[in-house]
């Protein structure tokens, strides 16, 4: 996955998230629906921008950016801003 597919993903992922939020003031969805299921979204959302950010960093540093992999939720959930 390069960049440009990154970025493609987590423009998905937004989409999801903004149709998630209309699904639920529309009534298609129940708060615990939308809820678990914005969760998953925001887990895979968080987990490509730290592959974007890997990729970006070992190319600033001479290194392939082929060289990132996406790391587990529990381990990109954990950071903290």
């Amino acid at each position: 996955m390069d960049d440009k597919d990154i970025m493609s993903r987590i423009s998905e992922l937004i989409d999801t998230e903004h149709e998630l939020r209309r699904q639920l003031q529309a009534g298609e969805l129940s708060t615990a629906q939308e809820r678990e299921r914005l969760r998953s979204a925001e887990e895979a959302l968080d987990q490509c921008w730290d592959l974007l950010r890997q990729r970006r960093a070992k190319r600033e540093f001479g290194e392939s950016p082929e060289d990132s992999a996406a790391r587990p939720v529990s381990e990109v959930e954990g950071y903290q801003q």
